[in-house]
């Protein structure tokens, strides 16, 4: 018999320094399994160029910075990047005022793997190479790069340099698991359950809190950090019920199969009850009202498009038919996001295990899972409040 699953709890405070996507480019890597979020973000381009055509251009902006806040390790964060700087770019040459150089920040928790990421940029421009030429080469980026390692609810640059922040699918992520969802002695510890799904509602509250703390305070230090005239455009999962225990596309994802697959090691001996007991996902899904509450309760800024938007399925398969590859692409989907704190929480064997018990009981409803396992996504574009 395998050992009981021996690793220590992962805590509040190593929360941050262990929490990433997938990195690599391995079958469950983030690199290969964020595909949905790339269609996904395409279809909002729309509303991103809405945003990016209420920022104020001026000559002086020397350079001109943009910022992906949790950018991950794919080449999604790349194309929204380059889609918000040629954008602009047009904007500039429409009012007859030459481009100035560009900056881009790609920022993330120190574990993400930004060497996979900066492996996938294309080379900059030389030097001397006109803003023009550089446009026309598409294997050239028209800006210089960075990473800025650290948690985003907290102050990553300095005051008054930020033209433009854009953040996708991250905001969902909380920066801890509530302690008292952790505390066996209250009435919302989250008992038999690794996700606020069909948990309590007092459970569930204690979550909503949580986000709504860690939300405010991404507002309070975006608000130092942006310039006078910049936008922001956010987007994290969201849900349409007003039912904070209703996690939607969220509750689908870690509240079934990954649920039950944890529920199968138990039984099989192969970890103690309170050991899956103690693991708990860090995300919360808010509802329009949980995140218009907080950005009015801030007062920094002003709401220019605040709505629900379906993103669709998070699951890319080539033969939908194949009900082995759905349950495959589920447990990869998961494994991409949470892999790594399962990885912390009881090894990787136990980890291997597990997911393999997801794509065992997500094959049995293959079907089922396409059809009603959609994302909704809150989508925000804010400014400065006048």
């Amino acid at each position: 018999m395998a050992p009981m699953g021996d690793n220590v709890v992962v805590s509040n405070m190593e929360l941050e320094r262990l929490l990433s996507m997938k990195g690599g480019k391995g079958e469950a890597s983030y690199a290969n399994n964020s595909q949905a979020q790339a269609i996904h973000a395409k279809s909002m381009l729309h509303l991103l160029k809405e945003t990016l055509d209420g920022v104020q251009l001026h000559a002086h902006d020397i350079p001109f910075v943009v910022v992906d806040l949790g950018c991950s390790c794919g080449s999604n964060t790349i194309n929204v990047v380059d889609v918000i700087i040629k954008h602009i770019i047009k904007r500039y040459e429409a009012l007859g005022i030459d481009p100035p150089e560009f900056s881009a920040f790609f920022s993330d928790l120190p574990s993400n793997d930004f060497n996979t990421l900066f492996q996938l940029l294309p080379p900059v421009a030389s030097y001397g190479v006109s803003m023009e030429e550089c446009l026309a080469a598409n294997n050239h980026r028209s800006y210089f790069a960075a990473g800025v390692p650290g948690s985003f609810y907290r102050r990553l640059f300095p005051g008054n340099s930020i033209n433009i922040f854009h953040s996708a699918f991250s905001l969902h992520w909380l920066s801890q698991v509530p302690e008292i969802v952790l505390d066996k002695t209250t009435n919302a510890y989250n008992k038999g359950r690794v996700f606020i799904h069909g948990a309590s509602e007092i459970t569930a509250n204690a979550y909503k809190k949580q986000f709504q703390t860690d939300l405010a305070g991404f507002l309070s230090a975006r608000s130092v950090e942006m310039k006078t005239g910049g936008s922001m455009f956010l987007v994290c999962l969201g849900r349409t019920s007003m039912d904070p225990t209703d996690q939607g596309g969220a509750g689908l994802l870690f509240g079934t199969h990954f649920q039950d697959a944890w529920d199968d090691l138990v039984q099989e001996g192969l970890i103690s009850s309170e050991k899956r007991d103690n693991f708990n996902i860090p995300v919360y899904a808010p509802s329009l009202q949980d995140f218009k509450e907080v950005v009015e309760s801030d007062g920094s800024f002003a709401i220019n498009k605040l709505e629900v938007f379906k993103g669709g399925s998070p699951l890319v398969v080539n033969q939908p038919d194949d009900a082995s590859e759905v349950g495959r692409a589920l447990a990869n989907s998961c494994r991409s996001v949470s892999g790594v704190l399962v990885d912390a929480h009881i090894g990787d064997k136990l980890s291997e295990e597990l997911f393999l018990r997801v794509a065992r009981r997500a094959t049995g409803h293959g079907k089922e899972l396409l059809e009603q396992l959609q994302f909704f996504h809150i989508i925000a574009s804010l400014t400065f409040a006048e």
